[in-house]
């Protein structure tokens, strides 16, 4: 699960490997049921749901031409799997309802089909139940949320680091022995991310150096405990990660159909209680990224706090600067808290008492991913007003790889010195934050650093 998923289909007698890679924002929809699809196919090919070769062999081909069936984004409760969506996703494979494919747009799902010489499925005996008990469609938004998760948890240490620098912090808080007495792996990390971005002996800061006698003996939490805060939000996506790998690659079908011994057995591996904690947790753990930040920006933007000018704008009286921009941060932070609510505490009997216990994992999903996108959406807001702050304290500059980060965004989005639609700047950032720039940006220098110290580079895939 790195920004594919691949999966190989061990039940033909040629495996099949097929690949599912996230486009950027305006085709979500297609990728997203895309690796639904993926993922059902992946589930079948267990070989423990009782389908026939001839059908797994229908859907790959209906994968790779990109024949998509319409499929609802609500409707599940996430027990006895997502039901009604990979029903949808179902219908259109057998020629009824929509679906879409690049050549043919959206039309009847059997025009479709037909335009790319497939030919609808005709189910055989337990193949209808096969192919829509299982927990893909929650688990395949929480593929996108959790991918998306590491991108913006690791830049989000370097968009911390250029706040401090730009507020003029101190770097004492992330000693290594600090951390060393309080080992939790994700905080060491972003110690080390931020040591290495940050006023070192391989790359030196003139904006350091310039307040370096200063009587601040320590910073607000918001920068002093980056490492503690992030680190725990590292963690957690981790720990998520781990749960999804195992579901991602798991026989979620009912009932299970052990071939070898001629034995079926009715159980339980539908129920979406799994993904759905994790998802809860995910977007618990990875709001805290964007509190943070809008209290950096905050900082940022307060002359009685940062010694800037109002707003980070010349002609305060004349310029709103980044006010509003705050504004923005302030509002999707406050959105995401009440999206961080537990859906997994919820549970409605569903079935006539039969489904007594559901998990809500289809809205745990949904509102996961959109704390990710509010995430990553405060972030950019910091990256610019970070940027922006450096730009008063010229001629001093920062160290090499925040300075790399700042040319960055500077190839995107130009200085602030009069107010102008700031929409436009905020999706730029956005987007160099999705195509995870700045950490293409900063990591060869964090690897350099790394390096110096003896340690090794920085894995290509966290």
């Amino acid at each position: 699960m790195c920004l594919y998923v691949s999966l190989c289909l061990s039940m033909c007698s040629s495996p099949v490997v097929v690949y599912v890679v996230y486009s950027l924002a305006g085709k979500n929809y297609v990728e997203r049921t895309r690796m639904l699809l993926a993922l059902r196919i992946n589930v079948l090919a267990k070989g423990y749901s009782g389908v026939s070769m001839e059908t797994v062999q229908a859907m790959v081909k209906a994968f790779n031409a990109s024949c998509l069936s319409w499929v609802p984004e609500k409707g599940t409760v996430g027990a006895s799997g997502d039901l009604a969506p990979l029903a949808h996703l179902t219908l259109g494979l057998m020629g009824e309802g929509r679906m879409w494919s690049p050549q043919r747009g959206w039309d009847h799902a059997k025009t479709v089909l037909e335009c790319h010489g497939l030919t609808p499925l005709v189910l055989k005996p337990k193949e209808g139940i096969g192919l829509i008990n299982g927990t893909q469609m929650m688990s395949s938004l929480a593929a996108e949320a959790v991918e998306r998760a590491v991108g913006v948890a690791r830049q989000a240490d370097i968009i911390a680091a250029l706040s401090l620098e730009a507020l003029r912090g101190t770097t004492k808080a992330f000693h290594s022995d600090v951390h060393a007495v309080r080992p939790h792996p994700g905080q060491i990390e972003v110690a080390l991310r931020l040591r290495s971005l940050l006023h070192s002996d391989v790359f030196p800061s003139q904006i350091s150096d310039s307040h370096r006698t200063c009587d601040r003996v320590q910073d607000a939490y918001t920068l002093r405990c980056i490492p503690q805060v992030h680190g725990v939000a590292n963690d957690t996506i981790a720990f998520v990660k781990s749960i999804l790998t195992t579901e991602l690659n798991s026989a979620t079908d009912n009932p299970l159909v052990f071939a070898e011994r001629g034995e079926t057995i009715s159980g339980g591996n539908f129920h979406g209680e799994y993904p759905a904690k994790a998802l809860d947790y995910l977007a618990i753990g990875v709001h805290e990224l964007a509190s943070m930040s809008e209290r950096r920006t905050e900082r940022l933007v307060n002359p009685s706090l940062s010694e800037l000018p109002a707003f980070l704008v010349q002609d305060g009286g004349l310029n709103s600067g980044f006010m509003i921009a705050h504004c923005t941060a302030a509002a999707l932070v406050s959105e995401s808290k009440a999206l961080c609510h537990p859906s997994s505490v919820d549970s409605l009997s569903t079935s006539a008492a039969t489904e007594d216990h559901v998990s809500m994992g289809g809205w745990a999903a949904r509102k996961a991913l959109r704390v990710v996108e509010h995430v990553e959406q405060v972030l950019a807001i910091e990256l610019l007003a970070a940027c922006q702050a450096l730009e008063f304290l010229r001629p001093l500059k920062s160290t090499t790889p925040l300075e790399k980060v700042h040319e960055l965004v500077r190839t995107v989005v130009r200085p602030w010195d009069h107010d102008r639609q700031m929409s436009p700047d905020i999706e730029a950032a956005h987007t160099l934050l999705r195509e995870e720039k700045v950490w293409e940006a900063a990591r060869p220098y964090m690897d350099q650093y790394r390096d110096r110290l003896g340690l090794k580079p920085l894995p290509l895939d966290d």
